[in-house]
């Protein structure tokens, strides 16, 4: 059965160096650390790689986190995967999704889309997701 979960999130990124492994494209590196509150109690940690372009305003990231918490109760860990893009001048689209297979304990079998909204600088989540019955 679908289910949401909601909350807000403390979230850390730190520069990582810099990677030039194609000559011309520089790929940035960031660490990320998060604590989840609400819905979802708990941390993660990943890796973010973004590459720029000569128009200011215009980016795209990827990123890896492994969340490991509670979801309304039930406690294990998974894998979001982060894919997003913007352009100058405002347009925006992110899609974080669960990693398929990638949930472990009571987590077993989670399924889902993270979405993010930030507002007033405050970060706020919902998964919306599905997840066996506890066995």
């Amino acid at each position: 059965m679908p289910a949401s979960a909601t909350g807000t999130f403390d979230v850390k990124v730190v520069p990582l160096p810099t990677d030039e492994k194609v000559a011309g494209v520089v790929v940035g590196r960031m660490s990320i650390d998060k604590q989840f509150h609400g819905d979802i109690n708990g941390t993660s940690k990943g890796e973010m790689m973004t590459a720029m372009t000569p128009v200011k305003g215009s980016a795209g990231y990827v990123a890896i986190e492994m969340v490991d918490g509670v979801i309304h109760g039930r406690r294990g860990a998974f894998t979001l995967m982060h894919h997003a893009t913007m352009k100058a001048g405002g347009e925006f689209a992110m899609r974080i999704v669960v990693v398929p297979d990638s949930g472990t304990h009571e987590l077993t079998g989670l399924a889902g889309e993270l979405v993010i909204v930030i507002a007033d600088g405050v970060h706020s989540y919902r998964l919306d997701y599905t997840l066996p019955e506890a066995g």
